[in-house]
């Protein structure tokens, strides 16, 4: 599967890709705001289990802050923010966040993190420091991975902390020592996220040195060819984000653009993605809520991707710099 068109040289091709990210950019950016709403509607209220309406909440605010963050004047961008706004400052969002006792710190710090800027002053303040005064800005047990998410998410809310540098969490990181992994052996969220928390989904550099560059796009690529292969959806456009927040350009790989092939093949005709893979789709029958339950992810997920994609292209971070900086907070 590519998007490659027979006869056109590769400034041309790639033209052509930035066109079709584009469009893919505004579909699903579309979808999202008519959509996005039933979040934290009444009867989303009503029938969406709690831990999951907060993850997507929390996961429509770091799309926002993406967003707003690559191109602060898109109008499209407003409604989206509207709903990340009217929830943020409902009075019982701190008890939800805290619904899955398993989930309630990383929610919570999550939630300090995005709020829009002057939404819950108090309440953000409140949260922060019951998590310093719990030990959780701590390294203590945490795995590299939830580590390194602490962290980022820590110097977002711009508390203190006293957690590992970004040059020891890239070291323990299963990126780091994915070389000799098979595809079918790697976990594609822990690899991608790791690239993003790195990166700031492609707002700096990663700090990663030429060699362990190249390496871990090396295992990128692995991955989005074996997505394509499985018509993974959500996986391949977080894989496409995850080349372009190294510093690589995806529309001039052979992975990134049958990514793209793939995802404008999958795309419904209402914007959306209607489902995490080819064998994981909204079926035909469903009903509207049912049908944003299976769309709403991989639609975000695809909407994140080509919106930095298609403004991030005319300012790119350097994709090799010093070490991030490791100045724990005191």
């Amino acid at each position: 599967m590519s998007t490659r068109a027979p006869g056109l040289d590769p400034d041309r091709r790639t033209a052509a890709a930035e066109e079709t990210v584009a469009g893919l950019a505004a579909s699903t950016g579309r979808w999202l705001g008519l959509h996005a709403g039933r979040l934290d509607s009444a009867s989303g209220r009503a029938e969406l289990p709690v831990t999951p309406r907060v993850k997507a909440l929390l996961q429509l605010a770091l799309l926002c802050r993406c967003w707003l963050k690559a191109a602060p004047d898109d109008i499209p961008a407003r409604p989206v923010l509207a709903v990340v706004e009217r929830a943020w400052r409902r009075p019982e969002m701190p008890r939800l966040l805290a619904h899955t006792p398993g989930s309630a710190r990383p929610f919570g710090l999550i939630w300090a993190a995005l709020a829009p800027a002057g939404t819950v002053p108090e309440a953000r303040r409140e949260m922060l420091d019951r998590l310093s005064a719990e030990g959780y800005l701590l390294p203590r047990r945490k795995s590299p991975y939830l580590h390194l998410g602490t962290r980022f998410y820590a110097e977002l809310a711009g508390v203190e902390h006293e957690l590992a540098s970004y040059e020891e969490l890239w070291a323990c990181s299963l990126l780091a020592r994915a070389d000799d992994m098979t595809a079918a052996e790697l976990d594609v969220c822990q690899v991608t996220d790791t690239v993003f928390y790195l990166s700031d989904y492609g707002f700096r550099g990663t700090g990663l040195d030429a060699e362990a560059r190249e390496r871990a796009l090396g295992v990128l690529e692995r991955l989005a060819d074996h997505c394509v292969r499985e018509g993974a959806w959500e996986y391949g456009a977080k894989l496409l984000l995850a080349q372009h927040c190294l510093g690589s350009d995806p529309l001039r790989t052979p992975s990134g653009t049958a990514v793209l092939g793939m995802l404008v093949e999958a795309r419904s005709p209402d914007g959306s993605i209607p489902g995490k893979t080819a064998q994981r789709r909204a079926p035909a029958s469903a009903a509207p809520q049912e049908y944003f339950r299976w769309a709403y992810q991989s639609t975000l997920v695809t909407a994140l991707t080509t919106l930095l994609l298609t403004n991030s292209r005319r300012t790119r971070p350097t994709p090799t710099l010093a070490s991030p900086t490791a100045r724990r907070t005191r």
